[in-house]
């Protein structure tokens, strides 16, 4: 294994029309030390065999015969979420405006060369990983928010039910949670759905 490996993908798929890139890409990838987990030739073979393969990245051509690289890189990041690094011969704006939004993380400008390809694929897994942090950090503030808005509903029945202050409410929610094991949205859930039966 190469010195930074454990940092590098499992395998990288590549996706490209035209045999000579498709296997010079290829090729720089193993230079470089990556693992091809595959070489297409077309974007409809792309979003077919991606959750077969479950790639760590995708190197896709943009101008492929049928379904184009930006709408495959679409579907490929619905069904196996990954990096996508568009492979173009055009760097028109619009072009890149269209790859951002369908889950491209990086392109390349054709020829490809090994030079830039490295700087690439970085810049892709990076750019994923922050995007991934950012993505379980919404997520993670939705649940927060979510619990939030149960205990304080729980707290309000029991302050009633039970004619207790909040404080103690929220200690009893908070020991009941202990007792059973569970977390405090599940424990104030069943006070809710107790005060709906009541």
């Amino acid at each position: 294994m190469r010195p930074g490996s454990e940092s590098r993908p499992a395998g990288v798929l590549v996706v490209e029309d035209d045999e000579a890139t498709r296997r010079c890409l290829c090729d720089q990838l193993t230079t470089l030390g990556f693992k091809v987990a595959g070489a297409l030739t077309s974007g409809e073979e792309a979003v077919e065999q991606v959750e077969r393969i479950r790639p760590s990245l995708v190197i896709m051509d943009i101008k492929m015969p049928g379904m184009d690289g930006i709408e495959a890189a679409r579907l490929v990041s619905q069904r196996h979420p990954c990096p996508v690094i568009i492979v173009t011969g055009h760097s028109q704006e619009e072009l890149m405006d269209d790859a951002a939004g369908a889950g491209v993380f990086a392109y390349l400008t054709k020829p490809v060369t090994r030079a830039a390809l490295q700087p690439a694929i970085k810049l892709a897994l990076a750019r994923y990983g922050e995007f991934r942090a950012l993505s379980e950090g919404i997520d993670n503030l939705k649940e927060a928010l979510e619990t939030r808005k149960l205990v304080e509903r729980a707290k309000g029945i029991l302050m009633k039910r039970c004619n207790v202050g909040e404080d103690e409410a929220f200690r009893m929610l908070q020991a009941h949670s202990q007792r059973e094991n569970r977390k405090l949205k599940d424990i104030a859930e069943m006070v809710i759905s107790a005060s709906k039966l009541m």
